[in-house]
């Protein structure tokens, strides 16, 4: 038995679940997810809008993996609908600064040119304090990836801490050199 796989998910008020063929169309206040299930190895319960629960027709090994993960996509999307997901990032360093000019995420990270990120549609990136970007979204793996793309650009060095790290993140500190 799969111990996550065999939960199932509450659905809130506003989010409307509706099974066509292999595609779960998911739909909320914050957006609209599609999934696509094989039914051929589960089963879909929807009770009266208000319940989701998966279970395979066949348990083996592939399936047990299959599972959890299948309930978790759909867990993810479900929430998303509902209250979305959200990431802040925070820049740390002398002239650090980000701003956002139309659709394009600017940020002067110490280096001689400016880099401009390309905020994907699905997304809303806000600026507070030129050094703290709020990246919010409906979903969670977008999310995710942008956040991780913008860490990228300059991750924080563990002597100083500059760089691009998010809210809360532990950064490994290390002594310099000794005179």
């Amino acid at each position: 038995m799969s111990k996550i796989g065999k939960l199932s998910i509450s659905i809130p008020e506003k989010v409307k679940v509706a099974l066509n063929g292999n595609l779960l169309n998911i739909e909320g206040p914050l957006g609209k997810k599609v999934l696509n299930l094989d039914l051929k190895i589960f089963d879909l319960n929807i009770l009266e809008g208000k319940e989701v629960s998966i279970k395979p027709k066949i348990i083996d090994e592939n399936t047990k993996k299959l599972w959890g993960m299948n309930r978790s996509l759909l867990n993810n999307a479900i929430i998303g609908a509902s209250t979305g997901y959200e990431k802040i990032l925070e820049l740390s360093g002398v002239g650090y600064r980000a701003a956002i000019k139309g659709k394009i995420l600017n940020l002067q990270l110490g280096f001689s040119h400016d880099i401009n990120f390309d905020i994907p549609d699905e997304l809303k990136i806000t600026v507070e304090k030129q050094t703290i970007i709020k990246i919010t979204g409906s979903d969670k793996q977008l999310v995710g990836m942008t956040a991780s793309k913008i860490k990228s650009i300059r991750p924080p060095e563990p002597y100083k801490g500059k760089g691009i790290k998010e809210k809360g993140q532990y950064i490994l500190r290390k002594e310099g050199k000794k005179k």
